[in-house]
């Protein structure tokens, strides 16, 4: 009997210390969700500060943009990119920040913040630059007051005049694609100028007249982790291609390749790419006459633009 009723004392004992045990843990489990979706939360806001989602339209462009952290669990990476209406015109910047994840985000935010103060305040597309290298410069230097780093940043400058002219400054950055009748073609100029923190800007940095981005025609900006996705057997991942077919036999709709693009890139790496991948697209829909293309300049985005009396294309959304 008093065997018997020891085991009913441990069993019970043993009953309400495993109730105990099991609503401490599903209290740490509900404390532990609440601590996910609040970091995800901040995380969330911080890439609203950084890279602002994109209207629609600016100034009648048609953008469409998207970026993938190469960081599991980061919503924020190495890259950057942003367009601004500008009296000046509209200023888009691309940029990519060595390395990639939470360790470069403080760069990105150092020559966002620039850009987004020197659009407005420099006339010229090279004071625009001017600032950013200082900005970066100046980031640089107070991190290397905390820890050893050699960090630089690749960036593309373009200007789309109101007429669509382009001008361009790139600094170690890949070419922009133009997209046009259904074709994907490389835009083509003279070497880039280094990445910005690796060697000072020259003294002369003229702007590359780019020729003129004729309505209906778009640009497809990437950065390298586009370019460089490999897959399970190391082979690149082919952008010419996938962007040929995302606009073959259609109009051009910006969120439409954006989607084409990632769905292949994403395909093809296994669903996970070893760096930072940002892409904007931006397209022509100002409702104006087309001029002829004139322009002549180290590097070439359009073909000639239709007669005067040709009505501009603008293909739906």
């Amino acid at each position: 009997m008093a065997q018997n009723n020891g085991l009913g004392a441990r069993l019970a004992s043993s009953a309400v210390f495993l109730a105990v045990g099991a609503g401490l843990v599903l209290q740490v489990r509900q404390v532990m969700l609440q601590e996910v979706r609040q970091a995800r939360r901040i995380a969330g806001a911080a890439q609203s500060v950084l890279l602002r989602p994109l209207p629609a339209r600016i100034d009648g462009l048609a953008t469409a943009a998207a970026q993938l952290s190469a960081d599991r669990g980061a919503s924020v990476g190495g890259d950057l990119y942003e367009v601004i209406a500008t009296e000046h015109g509209v200023r888009v910047v691309m940029g990519d920040v060595r390395g990639h994840g939470l360790s470069a985000i403080g760069t990105v935010a150092a020559v966002l913040g620039s850009f987004r103060e020197a659009v407005h305040d420099e006339a010229e597309l090279t004071g625009v630059l001017g600032r950013l290298d200082r900005a970066l410069a100046r980031h640089l230097r107070d991190r290397a007051r905390v820890e050893d780093t050699e960090e630089f940043v690749t960036v593309l400058l373009l200007e789309i005049a109101p007429d669509g002219e382009v001008h361009a400054l790139n600094c170690g950055h890949p070419w922009p694609y133009l997209l046009s009748g259904g074709r994907a073609e490389l835009m083509t100029g003279a070497d880039p100028l280094p990445p910005l923190g690796v060697f000072p800007l020259p003294a002369e940095l003229p702007s590359t007249p780019c020729g003129r981005l004729l309505p209906g025609e778009a640009l497809f900006l990437h950065t390298d982790g586009v370019e460089d996705a490999r897959d399970g057997d190391g082979r690149f991942f082919p952008l010419p291609a996938a962007l040929a077919e995302a606009v073959r036999g259609r109009p051009i709709s910006p969120h439409s390749v954006l989607r084409a693009v990632f769905t292949q890139l994403l395909r093809h790496t296994g669903g996970r790419p070893k760096d930072d991948v940002a892409i904007l697209i931006i397209r022509n829909d100002r409702l104006m006459r087309a001029a002829a293309y004139q322009g002549a300049g180290t590097c070439t985005i359009g073909p000639p633009g239709p007669a005067a009396d040709t009505p501009p294309v603008v293909p739906g959304p």
